[in-house]
């Protein structure tokens, strides 16, 4: 069975609460509800973590090694901030795909440029909570070649 480690950033979990026009109302909780739902559908363990500090999720990066086999990161703004998140995701060559609930590319300049994806196997971006699944199903059908031919 494929492990999975899902991330989100900082901010995420005022879910719900959060600027819900952008955002919308579904709470990180539902969200992590539903990935570990779809997980069961796809035969992949979901373990989730949030953090709205930096280094912590540098070093969940870095403990999925021998871990997880994929992970999906919405960084929040530490995606347009973070050199320390990018350099751990190519540090430890897991495959990861980046989501965002809103479309970075149709919001301030400012959050047009991700550090994460040269170093990431795709993105998906403003699906709000779809984001993510559709995260883990590409991810997921990304892996499952390397898992059927070891």
């Amino acid at each position: 069975m494929l492990n999975v480690l899902v991330l989100h950033g900082p901010n995420l979990n005022l879910l719900g609460l959060r600027e819900p026009g952008i955002y919308g109302a579904t709470t990180l909780a539902e969200i992590n509800q539903q990935l570990k739902e779809d997980g069961k559908t796809l035969q992949v363990e979901v373990t989730t973590l949030q953090s709205n500090h930096e280094g912590e999720l540098v070093d969940a990066i870095h403990q999925a090694v021998d871990r997880y086999q994929g992970i999906v990161i919405n960084a929040g703004a530490y995606t347009h901030t973070s050199v320390a998140l990018r350099d751990a995701i190519a540090a430890v060559s897991i495959p990861t795909v980046e989501v965002h609930l809103s479309n970075i590319y149709r919001r301030e300049p400012f959050r047009h440029h991700s550090y994460l994806a040269p170093v990431v196997v795709g993105q998906i971006s403003g699906f709000g909570p779809e984001s993510y699944r559709l995260g883990l199903k590409a991810l997921v059908s990304h892996l499952q070649p390397k898992a059927n031919n070891p």
